[in-house]
């Protein structure tokens, strides 16, 4: 089980708290932002601390729409992605694991289906894009 990080809404979540908890995943951290960085300058993010959860997220977004969630775990961090009913007909012939594609299927009849990317390494990170381009050409 993940070990929960990010738990006090007093401490909030700069580059030196994320690096002390993402450790080896600091590399595929910063890759991805430099990512999204480089190639969506218009994401808004947004770090929170959600009450119900008792944890910081960050919220990325797109002309105020939700791209995907970010939560840290230690270790490592995961981005949600909530798709909608378009999705269904990409994510079967997607490059997407067939684990995450799994995952999406068992969320089927729910108004928004999610998958969860967890990330440690750089290859994760390219799971990342795929879903982020599924998520991008369903909006």
């Amino acid at each position: 089980m993940d070990k929960p990080v990010l738990s006090d809404p007093a401490i909030f979540p700069t580059d030196q708290v994320l690096s002390s908890h993402l450790r080896k995943a600091l590399p595929s951290f910063a890759l991805l932002f430099q990512f999204n960085h480089a190639n969506f300058p218009e994401f808004v993010e947004r770090w929170q601390y959600y009450k119900d959860g008792k944890s910081w997220l960050l919220n990325v977004s797109r002309k105020k729409k939700t791209l995907f969630w970010l939560s840290v775990k230690d270790g490592s961090f995961r981005t949600t992605f909530y798709l909608n009913a378009k999705a269904a007909q990409l994510v079967p012939g997607s490059k997407i694991p067939k684990v995450l594609q799994d995952q999406f299927k068992e969320s089927e009849g729910k108004t928004f289906r999610g998958i969860t990317v967890v990330i440690k390494t750089r290859k994760d990170v390219e799971v990342y894009k795929e879903v982020l381009a599924l998520k991008m050409a369903t909006m």
